[in-house]
């Protein structure tokens, strides 16, 4: 599993995320966010591959379409990895939507195409979706996702390089 991982980042991760840095440098960023806040290695493995959706979909019209990409990687990476990484990878796009409605001060902070691609998502989440999220065991890491994944958008940030990740952090939660 992790050469495969490792493949699509080396095949797709170069690819714009559409904040001035690639989807590779994102994705980077936001795990060694978490790494730096001394997050588990799951969760910080989450932090890494949260946007694989985006490299197993048959659409490469991001960000134009919303094709729900974290469901679709969270169900690709769930049978080789317990909830704990792909709970929060499937969460993260209701996270945003949740923030939003809960504190408008968040939705103000976001990128413009983070709210064009909140628009596609289904915009701010109601107040029964708001319940249900709330409900949902994986929510809290699901929102701490969603705010690395706000900030891991610099394009002169500094990490380590994939292989760090894979063999650190990722290798230890693969199941056997």
């Amino acid at each position: 599993m992790i050469n495969t991982i490792r493949e699509l980042f080396e095949q797709k991760g170069e690819l714009d995320y559409g904040e001035g840095v690639s989807q590779l440098a994102h994705a980077l960023q936001c795990a060694h966010l978490a790494e730096q806040a001394n997050q588990t290695p799951a969760f910080i493995t989450a932090c890494l591959l949260h946007d694989i959706g985006h490299f197993i979909t048959p659409d490469e019209s991001f960000p134009d379409n919303d094709y729900a990409h974290e469901k679709l990687g969270a169900k690709w990476l769930k049978t080789h990895f317990d909830s704990e990484v792909t709970a929060p990878i499937a969460l993260h796009v209701e996270a945003k939507r949740y923030l939003c409605a809960v504190d408008p001060i968040y939705q103000r902070s976001l990128s413009d195409a983070s709210m064009h691609s909140l628009q596609l998502q289904g915009g701010r989440m109601t107040l029964k979706e708001v319940t249900d999220f709330q409900a949902r065991k994986f929510n809290k890491a699901a929102c701490l996702l969603r705010q690395y994944d706000d900030l891991a958008k610099d394009q002169n940030a500094e990490t380590p390089p994939l292989e760090y990740f894979l063999t650190n952090y990722v290798a230890l939660c693969v199941k056997n």
